[in-house]
């Protein structure tokens, strides 16, 4: 694990809002050249402590840092150098096309022809880039807005802020399995790039395929945190979502899970 200085990290962190307490002591660390993935179930605090990370709510308690910087110190222009976010869904009002709208990521200037080219490419759209992006089907938009963060990162890298950080909340929700792959290779891709990668995913199967490390959530505290090995038990999984589960290993050594309800004589047909 590189060092704590080289990373940015939550600690810490409480939030209240309307009376309720929405994050408890909770903290992730996001390194750079590492994927690291946030479970946990529906209010757990997950998109919060990803929205707490990036800057765009401030918590009632703890701390974010980047680096050895704190991020209510840093300006929105130099936090926009150093992190990319994917949010679960973004509006585009505008009858934009899909070139414009990935070059949004990117200040005016000299390639950025180049580097919505190359963004597109990366997550099999280039040949959409002169469509309008109204027309697109959710999963469409989802990997456009993908390409958007990649041109950040990549205008970030150029203005020398490194490789950066990448914070993505759900990426993986409306796309088909073929696409759900794209994103993970792409998200092993970046961080073998050196980019910090963080990801709010669901879908614990493909928390394993990508992750370095497992962070789980239950109302808003961390309960555990570790390889996918180390986080994915039956008893672990099983309390955090309150099902009976049941982890199996794949070919490849990795866990994955099987409600404990589709197991044995319930699966039978």
């Amino acid at each position: 694990m590189p060092h704590l200085l080289n990373s940015y990290r939550a600690e810490n962190i409480t939030l209240r809002a309307g009376g309720r307490l929405l994050l408890d002591g909770a903290g992730v660390t996001v390194a750079p050249g590492r994927v690291s993935v946030l479970i946990g179930p529906n209010g757990a605090g997950k998109s919060t402590l990803l929205k707490v990370l990036s800057g765009e709510l401030r918590p009632s308690g703890g701390q974010v840092r980047l680096g050895e910087e704190a991020v209510s110190r840093l300006g929105p222009a130099l936090l926009a150098r150093r992190r990319a976010v994917l949010p679960q869904s973004v509006e585009v009002a505008f009858p934009f096309t899909v070139a414009e709208v990935v070059a949004i990521g990117r200040p005016a200037g000299r390639g950025g022809h180049e580097a919505v080219s190359r963004a597109l490419g990366r997550v099999e759209m280039a040949e959409r880039a002169g469509e309008a992006y109204q027309r697109l089907s959710g999963g469409e938009k989802q990997r456009v807005q993908l390409a958007r963060t990649l041109v950040q990162l990549e205008a970030g890298a150029e203005r020398g802020g490194g490789p950066g950080y990448l914070l993505l909340d759900e990426p993986t929700a409306s796309l088909d399995l073929a696409q759900q792959m794209l994103v993970l290779r792409l998200m092993r891709t970046l961080a073998a790039e050196g980019v910090g990668v963080l990801a709010v995913l669901h879908d614990l199967n493909l928390a394993v395929l990508a992750a370095d490390e497992i962070v789980a959530l239950e109302a808003g505290r961390v309960v555990a945190r570790g390889t996918p090995h180390e986080v994915m038990t039956d008893a672990r999984i099983g309390a955090l979502y309150k099902v009976p589960a049941r982890i199996g290993w794949a070919p490849e050594a990795l866990p994955f899970l099987l409600p404990h309800g589709l197991v044995g004589d319930g699966a039978k047909r």
